[in-house]
């Protein structure tokens, strides 16, 4: 019955281009940046990853919402995505673990999609031209007031957006009585990050996303970390300054991937806007250190300048992405401080890179 009442629906790219689909469920609009994830799994995960926040989704598999959700398996309180485009969109779902359907999670979370896109041929169109703004929506007949409306989208460059998915208050997370204690920052932290510190004895308190040093450090946690997040990192220039702090007083420190880029910048390298980002669960990654390969879970649309850290004094590249020789690691020669550019928590992903977690106990000890 859903197939017969569906709208008809469009995703209209900054550049004037057009794609077309259906509504799922709800009618109306959504604008963000789009961009691409081509895993094949957790898509429930990737929606509630904070590191989205206002960006259009296209998933490459052809079909989301065939297992349905799971209480269990979010990375945030609510979905972070503005919208989904996607190929098949599943009502139906067939899991023994599944709590609900995906058209229920995103009625429940209020969130417009569309789906019956030519999603291979978007994708390449992405892929060519770059990650750019759009809007996907049911008004279809009103392409040249959607252009005015997308016309006033902010671009993701120069955009602070961890302000808008920090936690408010601080708060704790794990075992009060465990050996350490980790002070976050929340740029838009992911959960499973805090279950993988807490699993290893850590006592985490978590922080806002402009919290000084001073308020983290009278806590007086063992270590210091940046965690992943949405947006452009050159405006957080508080979370740049901490950094700063931090290493200053050669305290351990560790970042994932927004919190990597803030490291980059508080050692004076840049960070720059990438043509169309990294976004999927099986990038290879090779450490340099130990010559091994890694797959990893990946999700970030800006990079570290690699010529600028090369040739920083103080930084050594420790990880590259193999398939644009992008940085993907780097720690300071004579501090306690290193980070990566992808998701060892993965979430969804391959687990070939949670041995970080353990390297940063270690540096606790």
């Amino acid at each position: 019955m859903k197939y017969q009442t569906r709208k008809k629906a469009l995703i209209l790219l900054a550049d004037g281009t057009i794609f077309y689909g259906k509504a799922i469920g709800k009618e109306g609009s959504a604008f963000g940046e789009v961009c691409f994830n081509t895993g094949m799994t957790g898509y429930q995960e990737v929606f509630t990853d904070p590191s989205y926040f206002g960006q259009l989704m296209v998933t490459t598999n052809a079909h989301i919402g065939n297992y349905g959700v799971n209480n269990e398996e979010v990375e945030s309180d609510s979905i972070k995505i503005a919208g989904l485009i996607c190929k098949n969109f599943s009502y139906n779902y067939s899991r023994e673990a599944a709590d609900a359907s995906l058209e229920e999670f995103f009625e429940k979370n209020n969130l417009f999609g569309i789906s019956d896109v030519d999603t291979r041929a978007l994708v390449s169109y992405i892929r060519d031209n770059g990650a750019m703004n759009a809007v996907i929506s049911t008004d279809v007949d009103n392409i040249e007031g959607l252009k005015k409306q997308l016309a006033e989208v902010p671009n993701m460059e120069g955009l602070e957006l961890a302000s808008k998915v920090s936690t408010k208050e601080p708060y704790y997370f794990g075992n009060e009585n465990a050996k350490y204690k980790i002070a976050a920052l929340d740029i838009g932290i992911k959960k499973n990050i805090l279950r993988n510190f807490a699993k290893r004895d850590a006592y985490i308190k978590v922080f806002p996303y402009n919290a000084t040093f001073e308020e983290l450090s009278a806590w007086n946690p063992d270590g210091y970390f940046l965690s992943n997040g949405p947006g452009d990192p050159q405006p957080l220039v508080e979370a740049q300054q901490l950094a700063k702090t931090v290493i200053e007083k050669n305290l351990p420190l560790f970042g994932i991937c927004l919190g990597h880029q803030v490291i980059a910048l508080a050692n004076g390298v840049s960070t720059y806007k990438m043509h169309n980002g990294h976004r999927g669960i099986n990038h290879p990654v090779k450490n340099l250190k130990t010559g091994k390969g890694e797959i990893t879970s990946q999700n970030h649309g800006f990079a570290v300048n690699r010529e600028e850290a090369e040739t920083h004094p103080d930084l050594e590249i420790t990880h590259l992405h193999l398939n644009d020789n992008t940085v993907a690691g780097i720690a300071m020669k004579n501090k306690n401080c290193f980070s990566v550019q992808y998701h060892p928590e993965a979430s969804p992903g391959p687990h070939d890179s949670t041995y970080l977690f353990d390297e940063f106990i270690e540096c606790l000890k």
